[in-house]
């Protein structure tokens, strides 16, 4: 009993043995280097795989909301009735609100319309205080030139606005905060310029004729000063 019991102890002791030397075989040893499979991978550093058009590959709902290098440009603002879209007016007129967000172009031509007429106004009555305000150094003494002129032949000017019919942006620029916006203004007056005598020598005191011009406005945006200054004129076609 004692030699039965021995053998079929030797029999499973062999068995268990070699169940181990084959797990081993199997299933390989540790050597203190493997690679988890479960180490996570460092944020930022994996590289994304390209991936070809046969791939079938799932996509997470909202994983293009979701995504940060799939950001869109921001949709290009409405200039109707101000500029043509994608025209060189239009990116200008972006720049300018890139600069300073409150910059409404159509707020700018309605002010530009009521500059334009204070200043032939104030340019037929000689009033320099009033032009001082609105013109740059340069256009300022042109203006003075002229009205020291009219001063000296003892002449007057007669200006009388009838309408505005058009006022519409052409060009505008900005360069280091600095915007100049060109506009080309069409307008019904009734000009005429008189001698000492009283007597018409230029113009019309009752005909009222089309006038076009074309004068730029400049101004830095941002700054405290909310006043637009003409920086250059010539007669428009």
């Amino acid at each position: 009993m004692q030699d039965t019991f021995d053998l079929t102890t030797i029999i499973f002791l062999a068995l268990a043995v070699f169940v181990i030397w084959r797990l081993r075989s199997v299933l390989g040893q540790k050597t203190g280097t493997e690679r988890s499979p479960f180490k996570p991978v460092e944020r930022g550093r994996a590289e994304p795989q390209a991936r070809s058009e046969g791939d079938n590959v799932v996509r997470l709902p909202g994983a293009d909301r979701a995504s940060p290098e799939r950001t869109q440009a921001p949709p290009a603002r409405d200039w109707r009735g101000i500029a043509e879209p994608g025209s060189a007016v239009a990116r200008g007129l972006e720049a300018a609100v890139q600069a300073e967000p409150s910059f409404d172009p159509r707020a700018f031509l309605e002010g530009a319309k009521s500059a334009y007429e204070a200043i032939m106004i104030a340019f037929a009555k000689g009033d320099r205080k009033t032009l001082r305000s609105l013109l740059s150094k340069e256009v300022g003494e042109a203006f003075e030139g002229a009205i020291a002129e009219r001063e000296r032949n003892r002449q007057t000017l007669e200006t009388t606005f009838v309408s505005i019919d058009k006022a519409e942006i052409v060009a505008v620029e900005v360069r280091n905060r600095v915007a100049q916006i060109t506009v080309r203004f069409l307008s019904n007056l009734i000009t005429a310029t008189r001698d000492a005598n009283g007597a018409v020598i230029d113009g019309s005191a009752e005909t009222v004729v089309e006038v076009p011009d074309v004068w730029t406005f400049a101004r830095t945006l941002g700054s405290r000063d909310p006043n637009w200054q003409l920086v250059a004129t010539e007669a428009g076609a």
